[in-house]
């Protein structure tokens, strides 16, 4: 190499080290706030400071909340080099009596070790450009990660630790208002920090400025000074979020027929006591036109045939506490069986947004009915629709019934008399009422008495029996530590029934509260590990709690099941929901529930989730058996549940308005593996 050809590689080396990407971080400082909002409802505030020194970038971030009076906060601390690669990091949230370790990343050399909650310590080589994150990663952190995505040039995903990859697809630009000035805004879809994606704003320098996420609940945080345009970013979301699931449909739905032939099938149609074999179904315009025995029913010519020999037929499955809070619950839902979703508190924007594409533009998932939910005054509030006084309430009922909400769902700060005024206003449109027993009213009676049509949550539900007691004097160990007699027991089936009280129990979310500290998910629910990665951190791995506290919760379900079996049994209608603790398999675990600890038969349990949550919504001249005339909302099993209820995890097909879907396509659209392990 000459002389001039030296020059001129060192002057290009020297160039490289003095690059702008790393001048910029040279004597750095920044701080900033974002505000954190759960249901528009802000909760909390994310406090970020960004320093570097002679080798290193220090990011700190606090994050503190009051989440419906549950005071909480979250510590991380994030180490770079100039290069912007993560060196150190770890997280751990903070709460009145615990603090617990989320997640720790450490780098030696060309080893990096992760320590996870709830995992073992792994250590690996270090990948030329990765990044250590967790599914809650804080917005300040979650700034660099998008610095150091960027400084690696036009990648098209970039390594995260422990697992999995992130990747960012530009949107467009969006020019918002502050101070009554025009800013400029790049918008992005993440992928690969929490389930399904979340929509990202940055400023032209790549600074993170809001962030909507999901994970099965919504947030926004937005950085402070920007707040104003929180209604472009939750716009913006819904945007994103409907194209994602336009894409899900494309990918997952096939050509349309005029008839469609299920042939061969056993059927359990929610009408006989017992299970119909070698049958076949017609289906046409979305209905069933025709049932009867293979060798009796004509099958059309040009109509497709799908041979379904030796699997059970059932009609498609409803979840009655559903919160649909992200369209990845469409392809999960439908293929764990579910064909009707009431989703039981959302933001608005969102939830019309999801109902009406899978309504009216043909996209695919269950048919959502909406209950609007709506709180009382004070911290302890959930979400920004708030009935505070008479004309709030009746503001309330109004906006909901405009945009076709089924029902008004109550929570825990409405106070007594605006109680009565939501039940009034609702019943006056042809609403009805469901939720919470308030804290304020603090009696399941008098709840009901106040005009509420249904309840949700077996702890709340189950206080009825106490007429002694107010329901804040229950305790978590209610049914052990009290005499529940006989006469308790029908007085309280006399009074449902007198009212036509809807019970909405959520059992199967009592039985995982039981869980040991450290136990994952799956030790109750075996199909827990197959659900995405990005959802171990919140819904495979959950708090837990102490080994005898489990044991006396666990009593305490078995008892409070029990009683619900008498209830159904009497005659009220018991209707199944998950409360989304797990996505698109988390009714099996409700439905097994009532079976193993209610004592009701498979069939029963069944019944709770297709024709008895059908009549409740007024709509089992639709749907909730199989019979002719009726919506063609199937679930196709490989196994027939009414020998062992365990057998209702076997769905390996499902049809909803006559659209006919296989069970695998819908969970690799969901990120789920297709099967256990």
């Amino acid at each position: 190499m000459n002389l001039k050809n030296v020059i001129k590689s060192a002057f290009l080396v020297l160039l490289a080290s003095c690059s702008p990407e790393t001048s910029k971080w040279e004597n750095f400082t920044d701080e900033g706030t974002f505000l954190v909002f759960r249901r528009q409802s802000q909760i909390g505030e994310e406090t970020y400071n960004i320093t570097s020194n002679k080798d290193s970038i220090i990011v700190t971030s606090i994050q503190g909340e009051n989440e419906r009076g549950r005071i909480s906060g979250v510590e991380s601390k994030l180490y770079m080099n100039k290069e912007l690669e993560p060196l150190s990091y770890f997280s751990r949230r903070i709460s009145n009596n615990d603090t617990t370790n989320i997640f720790k990343m450490e780098v030696n050399g060309d080893q990096v070790s992760i320590w996870e909650k709830h995992f073992d310590v792994v250590t690996t080589s270090k990948k030329d450009a990765f990044f250590g994150v967790n599914s809650n990663i804080p917005a300040g952190i979650e700034m660099m990660l998008y610095h150091y995505y960027f400084s690696q040039g036009n990648i098209q995903s970039l390594s995260t630790l422990p697992r999995g990859e992130v990747s960012l697809t530009h949107k467009g630009e969006d020019v918002i208002k502050i101070n009554g000035e025009d800013v400029a805004l790049d918008r992005y879809v993440v992928e690969g920090i929490n389930w399904g994606g979340r929509t990202i704003w940055l400023d032209k320098s790549k600074n993170l400025v809001a962030v909507v996420k999901a994970n099965t609940q919504i947030r926004e945080l937005i950085k402070k000074g920007y707040e104003e345009a929180k209604p472009l970013f939750i716009k913006g979301n819904v945007e994103e979020q409907m194209a994602q699931l336009k894409g899900y449909t494309e990918s997952v739905k096939g050509p349309e027929y005029p008839v469609t032939a299920l042939v061969g099938g056993n059927v359990v149609d929610g009408v006989s006591k017992g299970i119909k074999v070698d049958m076949t179904l017609l289906v046409e315009d979305g209905k069933i036109v025709e049932i009867g025995k293979k060798d009796a029913v004509e099958v059309p010519k040009g109509a497709k045939i799908i041979d379904v020999t030796g699997k059970t037929l059932i009609p498609g499955l409803w979840d009655m506490h559903a919160h649909s809070n992200q369209v990845q619950w469409a392809p999960a839902y439908l293929a764990g069986g579910v064909t009707t979703i009431r989703d039981n508190g959302n933001e608005l924007e969102f939830a019309t947004a999801f109902r009406d594409a899978i309504a009216k533009e043909g996209a695919v998932g269950p048919d959502i009915l909406l209950a609007g939910m709506t709180d009382g005054p004070g911290p302890k509030g959930n979400g920004i629709i708030r009935a505070r006084s008479v004309e709030e309430a009746k503001e309330v009922v109004a906006l909901y019934h405009k945009n076709g909400y089924e029902q008004i769902k109550i929570y825990t700060s409405i106070e007594p008399e605006i109680l009565k005024v939501l039940a009034e206003e609702a019943h006056k449109v042809g609403m009805t009422v469901t939720g919470h027993v308030p804290a304020l009213v603090n009696d399941t009676r008098i709840a009901v008495e106040s005009g509420m049509d249904m309840l949700s949550h077996y702890n709340r539900i189950l206080g009825a029996l106490f007429t002694d007691k107010k329901v804040s004097d229950l305790g978590p160990f209610f049914m052990v530590d009290n005499e529940v007699t006989d006469e308790m027991v029908n007085n309280t089936i006399a009074f449902y029934l007198k009212h036509g009280t809807v019970l909405d129990v959520t059992l199967g979310l009592g039985v995982v509260r039981t869980l040991p500290k450290g136990d994952a998910m799956e030790t109750i629910e075996p199909d827990a590990g197959r659900m995405a990665y990005e959802l171990f951190e919140s819904k495979r791995f959950r708090a837990g709690t102490r080994e005898e506290r489990s044991k006396k919760l666990k009593q305490n379900i078995i008892k409070s099941a029990e009683v619900i079996g008498k209830f159904y049994k009497a005659g009220i209608p018991v209707v199944a929901g998950t409360d989304n603790f797990a996505p698109g398999f988390g009714l099996f675990l409700e439905l097994e529930s009532y079976v193993k600890y209610g004592k009701l038969t498979p069939l029963d349990a069944i019944k709770t989730a297709t024709i008895i949550p059908a009549k409740a919504m007024g709509y089992d001249d639709v749907t909730g058996t199989l019979e002719i005339g009726k919506q063609a909302d199937i679930a196709i099993l490989e196994r027939n549940p009414l020998d062992d209820i365990d057998n209702i995890r076997s769905v390996s097909s499902v049809m909803t308005n006559g659209n006919y879907y296989e069970s695998e396509p819908l969970w690799i659209a969901a990120d789920f593996k297709p099967t256990r392990d």
